[in-house]
């Protein structure tokens, strides 16, 4: 399978499983798997499924707009950057989120995140919009 294929791949499962049932999310980490979501960083599987799982919203739908993907290292790994809108239950706009997966290939021939960098692009579009609010419509 080549890169693209299964970065797609992964990234509909992680949001899928993020989306109605992000404690399943766990084997998708491994104790070494490092997670820094909005500047705070949680490492080890356990940490980050119990941070993900504590967000302060337990209703949402991540609608993805990028995909790209690197091959990374000899190790046969992979970068994965995705870009999107995060809806949020009740919310009448969608956030608008970046975030960064580093895949590691396992034994078995599939992937775990080693590394998952979460960003929201919140505070960048207020920035935008006290600047000059016809950008933001």
């Amino acid at each position: 399978m080549d890169p693209d294929t299964v970065a797609k791949a992964f990234v509909e499962h992680y949001y899928n499983m993020f989306d109605s049932n992000r404690a399943g999310l766990a084997n998708l980490y491994q104790d070494a798997s490092m997670l820094t979501f909005e500047g705070q960083k949680t490492q080890g599987s356990q940490n980050i499924v119990a941070k993900l799982t504590a967000l302060p919203f337990h209703q949402c739908k991540h609608h993805i707009t990028t995909v790209d993907c690197q091959p990374s290292g000899p190790a046969g790994g992979m970068l994965v950057f995705v870009s999107g809108n995060l809806q949020l239950a009740g919310e009448q706009h969608a956030l608008k989120f970046s975030q960064m997966f580093h895949l590691m290939p396992t034994p078995q021939g599939s992937y775990y995140v080693y590394n998952d960098i979460f960003r929201s692009c919140f505070e960048v579009e207020l920035q935008l919009l006290a600047i000059e609010p016809s950008i933001i419509t």
